[in-house]
């Protein structure tokens, strides 16, 4: 293949992605009213492969957001809603022992969706946090001495409160 036609070829790749994401953003957009900046950023994120930190008050269209770009993408959803008493297993999975076969039997938790609100993520402890961060990061969990990886793709939408709050933790730099 010559050069020019491998460069043809990426140019109407680029084109055919760019025209999905923008078909997306308008989709997105006609359902989240009003939230645009919230749409572009879900989309950066996920075309980066990163995850998305929103700090504001209830009723501002987060949890519809996502939810409307995991229906787009086929993906799967979960919102966690981040308490005090909330522990890592509760967000990571556990295992669990079977009397049946006298084994244990590694039973996924809510990370394991293609796409994660973690609601309220600063009125959770410190141990909580390391573990989204650690999904968040490596795109895996650690449940005792077993690593598992996280389906794909992988988003992270985290809400915090305004650190002003009753009962928030700040979350770590």
């Amino acid at each position: 293949m010559s050069v020019q036609a491998a460069l043809l070829e990426e140019t109407v790749g680029t084109s055919k992605l760019f025209e999905g994401f923008d078909r997306l953003r308008r989709q997105l957009q006609q359902e989240i009213i009003g939230q645009e900046t919230l749409v572009e950023r879900l989309l950066i994120a996920l075309l980066a492969d990163g995850h998305l930190l929103v700090e504001g008050a209830p009723g501002l269209a987060k949890t519809k957001a996502i939810k409307e770009l995991a229906a787009r993408l086929e993906g799967d959803f979960h919102r966690l809603q981040f308490t005090p008493d909330l522990l890592p297993g509760d967000l990571t999975g556990t295992e669990v022992f079977r009397p049946q076969t006298g084994e244990f039997e590694f039973q996924p938790g809510p990370v394991f969706h293609n796409l994660v609100l973690a609601d309220e993520v600063n009125r959770a402890p410190a141990k909580v946090q390391s573990a989204l961060l650690e999904a968040m990061g490596e795109h895996q969990v650690t449940v005792g001495q077993t690593t598992y990886p996280l389906p794909r793709p992988f988003l992270v939408m985290a809400t915090q409160n305004p650190i002003e709050q009753e009962g928030t933790y700040p979350l770590p730099e």
